[in-house]
């Protein structure tokens, strides 16, 4: 099996398989059948096979799959199997969200660093809502804190005009995964790994099959 070769739909089904197999496990279940976790995920038991299968053979002709197993079969091919340190830079609105979203601490994701412009500003906010003092950096520290805290992934929250600075300065970092939350197109040197995230595009398409849905 070679990377590049698998789908990058396939990626996106093998982690709302992880998350099902979670929740069956957290119930008890022991073995799961293709086609229950097929019809959970909202996809045919067909599809499941073929997505495992570029991975190697998980299920029991008969029996299934243990969900256990599975589950930690597919953590590991996801890389979920290890801590992600992150890096928010941004904390406006949609910065301070993603800083409190609990869920980052179920998934081996850790907010290790947080920076933003206007760190006091920022930090009166934040630990109003929290309760305690949190700590906010400023985005001329990146490099450093990048290294010392050893940054996999920075997730970029800024307006979109600041979008291509931060980009500029995580380039500068050991720093090689980023999350553009904006709807600027930044410019990286090879090696980096960026995935964009519009949330307008999600919407564009969900009115697009309502426009040409049949009544």
């Amino acid at each position: 099996m070679k990377f590049s070769k698998v789908p990058e739909a396939t990626i996106r089904r093998l982690s709302t398989y992880v998350r099902h197999l979670e929740v069956l496990e957290d119930k008890g279940e022991v073995v799961v059948s293709s086609a229950n976790l097929a019809s959970a995920c909202g996809v045919n038991a067909a599809q499941v096979r073929k997505d495992l299968a570029y991975f190697g053979e998980f299920g029991i002709r008969g029996v299934g799959y243990y969900i256990k197993d599975l589950g930690d079969n597919i953590k590991t091919i996801l890389g979920l199997n290890r801590e992600w340190r992150l890096a928010i830079i941004g904390i406006g609105n949609l910065g301070s969200s993603l800083f409190l979203y609990k869920e980052f601490f179920k998934k081996n994701y850790k907010i290790a660093a947080a920076f933003d412009i206007d760190p006091s500003g920022v930090v009166g906010r934040l630990s109003e809502r929290i309760g305690k003092p949190v700590e906010i950096l400023h985005p001329n520290q990146l490099k450093e804190v990048a290294k010392d805290r050893r940054i996999d992934i920075a997730i970029i929250t800024t307006p979109a005009s600041e979008a291509q600075n931060v980009a500029d300065l995580i380039a500068q970092t050991n720093i090689r995964g980023i999350l553009n939350f904006t709807p600027a197109q930044i410019q990286m040197p090879k090696g980096f790994e960026i995935k964009n995230v519009y949330f307008t595009a999600v919407l564009d398409n969900v009115a697009y099959l309502l426009r040409w849905k049949k009544r």
